[in-house]
């Protein structure tokens, strides 16, 4: 059921994606070749919050598009020689190993333009306000408020005398993986005008199991399977949870922020309950 769902809403994002990448150049080649695969999670949550505060899907898949657009361009940046030095993303070659780093740096650049360029569109959300609260609020999880100081830290990380503890770890992955989780998970909120404290909640549990379990992959997965390396951080002294925590707590504690991820959706009972699904999927993934 839920892996129906998945698919569905991820190819109606993509097909929005691919309408609004133009013409047949290398860097509309490699935009598309940067979105290609995944599972689309951001752009599902924005979907599921939407149909739970009754938005048409019609007009949620431009923010879910969005979302995806920003999220790619921050994994081309991530697997730049500067900065994670990968060259595997998705099973395939990650965009500066089959075409060069310039290129992959203005493939970062359009996509987070593209992000923009969704989020705000005026078939998206049906209220201008909310239109551009939703810019705003992406504005602050993709940049030195968000997902990028993550990127930062972690950077810092890598040089730093001492290993990151577990409250800066946390604190490290709550800009670099969870905020651009809590935007999409409030999206179908802000659209409706409604509040997103609940679903902030159930974000900041998700999106922390959500990088448990990645640490977990890493620490147990095959590259094959994974489709991009594995072990790099454990090989480089890297501090993450299973390293803090080892193997089997860090599972327990990933179960755990489940739990009160599920929790936080009390107050939309039954309709709430893919969202609970998809909780307990995070956890469950091997990819």
């Amino acid at each position: 059921m839920l892996q129906d769902a998945l698919a569905t809403d991820a190819a109606r994002i993509r097909a929005c994606l691919d309408a609004h990448i133009t013409g047949q150049t290398d860097l509309s080649a490699a935009m598309r070749h940067a979105l290609a695969g995944g599972k689309a999670l951001r752009g599902f949550l924005v979907m599921e919050t939407a149909r739970l505060h009754g938005i048409d899907p019609a007009r949620a898949v431009y923010p879910a598009a969005g979302i995806e657009a920003l999220h790619a361009y921050s994994l081309v940046h991530d697997d730049l020689p500067c900065m994670d030095d990968d060259d595997l993303r998705r099973g395939q070659p990650t965009v500066h190993i089959k075409w060069d780093e310039a290129t992959a740096v203005l493939v970062g650049d359009a996509l987070q333009s593209l992000a923009f360029e969704l989020v705000l569109h005026p078939e998206g959300a049906a209220e201008a306000n909310a239109r551009a609260e939703l810019g705003l609020r992406l504005a602050r999880a993709a940049g030195q408020q968000g997902m990028v100081l993550g990127q930062a830290l972690d950077i810092a990380a890598e040089t730093a005398i001492a290993p990151l503890n577990l409250e800066e770890i946390t604190s490290l992955q709550a800009g670099k993986t969870g905020a651009l989780f809590g935007w999409a998970a409030t999206a179908g909120a802000v659209m409706a005008s409604a509040d997103p404290v609940p679903l902030q909640n159930y974000a900041a549990a998700l999106g922390l199991a959500f990088q448990i379990q990645d640490d977990v992959i890493d620490e147990t997965g095959d590259e094959a399977a994974v489709g991009k390396a594995v072990g790099k951080d454990a090989a480089a002294g890297k501090a993450t949870f299973v390293s803090l925590l080892g193997l089997e707590e860090a599972k327990r504690r990933a179960s755990d922020l489940v739990d009160q991820a599920c929790d936080s959706l009390s107050l939309y009972g039954e309709p709430a309950e893919t969202l609970r699904h998809l909780a307990r999927f995070v956890i469950s993934r091997q990819a």
